[in-house]
């Protein structure tokens, strides 16, 4: 129709349509404070940040509301010597989530009923936030494996988010923290959640963190979140690239049929990226803080896409809702059986993230703004994660413990000691430098002679396996007589059995042999070959109730009791550390009730593949080491330096570099050197008088990413029994000493 013949109620019925829309955006800005290189205005009815990037590179992200909706109306980037280009335009943020019941698993219950604790209403609310094994979205859930079972179908609630964004100052505030910049819109709800909507930009950075920050008034709800932006337009170069399992590059252009529902990619490095014309969008979640805990690493698919239209498309980041049912193959029935019991693909144990009541629960997504290729943005990206390796630091080896890789069957099942095994390639891929495993946990033989031969293919498997720069300590995880769960390392190979016997005596195959039946025996087997023990998942697992109920045994007591283990379990993503309450907790108890105790970062983890998402599921221990032993030599060097707290713990993208003190007057500077990708969240010194902890917290939000810096903390030592040292970055990562006893005044 001719400009001139359209009808007024038609004009009158379109600015109708606009109007109900597009709102005006006001926001408060009384916390916004502009700094170089951070910038955010009100102009067009938007609201327009700018920062610095990397590689000399501006940044822009504006905002709008429409129908009560916050978008993004522009994603933008500079490169030094070009003119703006626009990434995307007019998207929409996704959150959802799905929830269930959490419930104290029976693993739990039996070392509680053993030690004769009552499951009191009080004893459950404590321990289940603990729970490892529970699927709350499994229905109805196996017979024995949880507190009152079965689940049904009603306690599964599914909710995607709608936000209700005031066009007043209130719908929308601007702060400047440190180097960055957050941009909050309230409003936003989800089912049994409701908080805000926030942004984040970061000096120095091409990332965009968008994240739901909502709290439930809910009892014993766990859960898991999807995340993600719609809207992006489809052109002619469009399309979503990722690399496979197997590191070769795929891509899909968005020349099917649109999509129902997401289309979970089972991507390497968890990283999936749009090309659109004019650079690349890379989206992925944390690295870490993501992850909660499981028995094995298969990658589950923890990026999407989705074709809504043939105009328009989608991506984001995703948890599943199960474990995956692969199993593991073998060569007859009898292998095939076994070694599917023992890989542990098992649909009882996914745990999801814990959500007391009240807490605000932080379900982020990052975003990395590139100006080239796919292929170029994902290595921008992988700097943040090391390309998800363990940096390697002079002075340094890196290990980590307690792998139930059953060994010594998979040796014999194969009739050779000559094998490469499937964890092997992947631990050394990651730069872990020394693996303790944990074999005779479920797998081998109990009694000799048997349990002897065992454990000879055992320690001669592993010495086969070990490398001038790669040693395999072969570990143990006995749960005999000392309480709980624990490891065993000695400094050598030992011939050892649970089984009745004299304790000490001289077989001519395998020499020295022990038969300790005792809880002082097996103590006195630590001292005469001079091996460590630790408690292992203390306060959950097998090991719920545990040290604190040997915290008076002589063995805890000695030099042999080393500490506990440190491992992500359980998530609650309104935690700004990882493991804050329980590992910590532990921690901090044991130094207060008696000398010198660490936490060493272990794995708990079953069978391996190269093709499994391995780095964000683990934390390592920087063992200070100049020299890596060999397999054929003494290796007491790694014993000492976990049983002296020689070592840090980390995620990997956050590293001490080292530490020193100085003493001025009657107090003394205490210092840290740390460097990090992700931005520096805060910094702190813990310590403890023996009863009470206390802590310095230093914020560190005004350093840009991929920096180096020395932390200083004046510190009075007086009165004080212990001191420790941690930093944390926005992403959730981090890494700690281990306690240093400090002399008391009597």
């Amino acid at each position: 129709m001719p400009p001139s013949l359209t009808s007024k109620p038609a004009i009158l019925l379109l600015l109708a349509a606009l109007s109900a829309s597009a709102q005006t955006l006001n926001c408060d800005l009384r916390d916004y404070h502009q700094a170089d290189g951070l910038r955010a205005a009100m102009a067009n009815n938007e609201l327009q940040l700018t920062w610095q990037g990397e590689r000399g590179e501006e940044l822009r992200a504006a905002f709008a509301i429409h129908d009560a909706q916050p978008t993004i109306r522009e994603l933008a980037i500079h490169k030094p010597g070009a003119a703006w280009a626009t990434l995307a335009r007019d998207l929409t943020p996704e959150f959802d989530v799905v929830s269930g019941r959490r419930r104290l698993s029976e693993q739990q219950m039996a070392p509680l009923r053993a030690l004769g604790i009552q499951l009191t209403p009080e004893v459950v609310e404590r321990e289940k936030w603990n729970a490892f094994w529970d699927a709350p979205l499994q229905i109805p859930g196996s017979p024995n494996t949880n507190l009152d079972l079965p689940r049904s179908a009603a306690e599964i609630r599914r909710a995607s988010a709608t936000y209700h964004a005031s066009s007043d100052a209130s719908g929308c505030r601007v702060k400047t923290e440190g180097a960055r910049l957050e941009v909050t819109f309230p409003g936003l709800s989800m089912g049994i959640f409701a908080g805000d909507l926030r942004f984040t930009v970061y000096k120095g950075a091409n990332l965009l963190r968008q994240e739901a920050i909502a709290q439930t008034q809910e009892q014993s709800v766990a859960y898991k979140y999807n995340a993600g932006l719609k809207g992006f337009a489809i052109g002619q170069n469009t399309r979503v690239e990722w690399q496979d399992v197997a590191r070769s590059w795929q891509h899909y252009a968005f020349g099917g049929a649109p999509n129902n529902d997401p289309v979970a990619l089972h991507a390497r490095n968890r990283l999936a990226i749009i090309e659109t014309g004019a650079g690349s969008i890379a989206v992925f979640p944390p690295p870490h803080k993501f992850f909660f805990a499981r028995e094995i690493e298969v990658n589950l698919g923890y990026v999407w896409y989705r074709k809504d239209s043939e105009s328009s498309c989608s991506f984001g980041i995703r948890q599943p809702e199960h474990e995956d049912e692969w199993r593991a193959y073998g060569v007859s029935d009898e292998v095939w059986k076994r070694r599917s019991d023992q890989a542990r693909q098992d649909l009882n144990n996914f745990a999801l993230y814990n959500a007391p009541p009240g807490t605000m629960q932080r379900m982020p997504v990052y975003y990395y703004l590139g100006a080239g290729d796919a292929q170029a943005t994902q290595q921008q990206v992988l700097a943040y994660t090391h390309n998800d390796t363990y940096k390697p630091m002079p002075g340094y080896q890196v290990a980590v413990s307690h792998f139930h890789f059953h060994v010594n069957e998979e040796l014999q099942d194969s009739h050779t000691l000559d094998l490469q095994p499937g964890w092997q390639p992947v631990l050394r891929a990651l730069g872990i430098n020394i693996a303790i495993l944990a074999d005779f946990h479920g797998d081998g033989h109990a009694n000799p002679p048997a349990r002897f031969e065992d454990q000879r293919a055992y320690f001669e498997g592993v010495r086969r396996l070990s490398d001038s720069d790669f040693l395999v300590l072969p570990g143990e995880e006995p749960d005999a007589k000392l309480g709980g769960h624990y490891m065993f390392l000695f400094p050598h190979p030992v011939y050892w059995t649970k089984a009745a016997g004299p304790y000490k005596s001289q077989d001519p195959k395998y020499g020295s042999v022990y038969h300790p039946t005792t809880a002082a025996q097996e103590l006195q087997l630590l001292r005469d070959e001079q091996g460590v023990m630790w408690q292992t998942h203390p306060r959950t697992k097998g090991s719920a109730g545990y040290p604190d109920a040997v915290r008076e045994w002589d063995h805890f007591r000695s030099d042999r009791f080393i500490g506990a283990s440190y491992q992500s379990l359980p998530v609650d993503q309104s935690e700004q550390r990882i493991c804050e309450k329980r590992c910590f907790g532990t921690l901090d108890d044991m130094n207060n009730w008696a000398g010198s105790k660490y936490l060493i970062a272990e794995g708990d983890t079953y069978t391996k593949y190269p093709d499994d998402e391995t780095y964000p599921e683990l934390e390592v221990n920087y063992v200070k080491l100049d020299k890596l032993p060999r397999f054929d030599e003494d290796w007491s060097p790694v014993l000492h330096a976990l049983q002296s707290g020689d070592f840090f713990v980390t995620s990997g993208e956050v590293l001490i570099r080292g530490q020193g003190s100085t003493i001025m007057g009657r107090s003394r500077v205490l210092a840290f050197e740390v460097e990090w990708t992700f931005p520096l969240e805060f910094v702190e010194l813990v310590w403890s008088d023996g009863e009470k902890t206390g802590r310095q917290i230093i914020p560190a939000t005004d350093l840009a990413p991929f920096g180096s810096h020395w932390f200083s903390f004046p510190f009075d030592s007086t009165g004080k029994k212990w001191v420790r040292f941690a930093a944390w970055d926005s992403a959730g990562n981090g890494a700690f000493t281990q306690p240093v006893m400090l002399n008391m005044p009597k």
